[in-house]
């Protein structure tokens, strides 16, 4: 082989190892550009991801806040007519046992059984009746007596009716305790 086969040959292998070099820098620079586009969409769906969680949230939280808001003004309405409910409670026991015309305690009672269908439906409740065991947490002890006919803890009069809205206190029962300790 002459000099010049040789000088053509090695640059022919030179060109060829320069351009598998090429092929494989452009493969490397490729699954690089691959890669970076991959991330990139990863980045963009864990952003997503995190944006509909926190929209999730939010939107269950102003719910939570709606529903809040709406059984506080329900409670607060309904403490504003409480002292109606009492009023007409007592004018109801003032008719018993008396000579009354029926025409004036029937029309306090359709009154009366109006509030209590009212409050059925926005599920407002009495609680504090007599015979019931006393609740510190829902009922209030204004005094307390001795009574061998009574149990211990158990409400022996009640002064005023308490109420709740579901589990909400709207106002606390006033109660005579018999045998607390």
């Amino acid at each position: 082989m002459s000099k010049k086969e040789k000088i053509n040959e090695e640059q022919v292998e030179n060109t060829v190892e320069e351009t598998v070099e090429t092929t494989q820098t452009e493969e490397v620079k490729e699954l690089t550009a691959e890669e970076k586009l991959e991330n990139e969409l990863k980045a963009s769906n864990e952003k997503y991801m995190r944006l509909y969680a926190e929209y999730d949230n939010y939107r269950k939280r102003t719910q939570n806040e709606k529903v809040q808001i709406y059984a506080d003004a329900t409670a607060k309405a309904v403490e504003e007519i409480l002292p109606l409910a009492d009023s007409l409670t007592m004018a109801l026991s003032q008719f018993e046992g008396k000579d009354v015309p029926p025409e004036f305690s029937k029309g306090i009672e359709l009154i009366a059984n109006q509030l209590k269908s009212s409050f059925d439906k926005l599920s407002v409740t009495p609680f504090g009746e007599v015979g019931d065991e006393f609740d510190p947490n829902i009922h209030n002890a204004i005094s307390k007596i001795e009574d061998e006919t009574l149990g211990e803890n158990v409400i022996a009069q009640v002064y005023q009716t308490g109420y709740k809205l579901n589990d909400k206190i709207i106002r606390h029962a006033m109660v005579v305790v018999a045998n607390c300790d």
